[in-house]
């Protein structure tokens, strides 16, 4: 973050309630996302950006092909915050994320004082959706979906 968005400053952190960290984009090289999920949450580190920390967040993020801003209210030093989330936007199928991508996380989650067994418990419920729920159709980056090429 700080690479890509040195004027960024932490404020806190908070919860994202009745919301779950899951994993989508590919089989093998799924990326994070928060859907909704009555009774879980997801701890956010939040930060503090200006318009150019955005606009490089959206490019970075893939905004808005891939995943989407939406802003929701939460608590912060127990006064209720407008927030900007990314979410992934639909058609992205469940996954598992890359040792690196997920390693990444890991330390991302330690250095900001999250319990990392959050994250197994997001593999899980990856996992379980995976099982329960049809496979999407993939769009591909032109926004198409299954296209043919033969």
């Amino acid at each position: 973050m700080a690479k890509r968005c040195p004027t960024a400053k932490v404020v806190g952190t908070s919860e994202i309630k009745d919301y779950a960290l899951v994993f989508r984009g590919s089989g093998h090289g799924a990326v994070a996302t928060i859907e909704p999920c009555v009774g879980s949450f997801v701890p956010v580190l939040l930060w503090k950006i200006r318009p150019d920390d955005e606009k490089a967040l959206d490019i970075y993020e893939g905004f808005p092909r891939f995943y989407e801003k939406e802003t929701m209210e939460l608590i912060l030093d127990e006064k209720t915050i407008p927030a900007m989330v990314y979410i992934m936007t639909p058609g992205h199928r469940l996954g598992y994320p890359s040792d690196y991508y997920y390693n990444t996380i890991i330390e991302g989650y330690k250095s900001a004082g999250f319990d990392p067994a959050i994250l197994e418990q997001a593999i899980d419920y990856t996992e379980q959706l995976m099982e329960s729920e049809p496979e999407p159709e993939q769009q591909n980056l032109f926004g198409f979906g299954n296209l043919k090429w033969w």
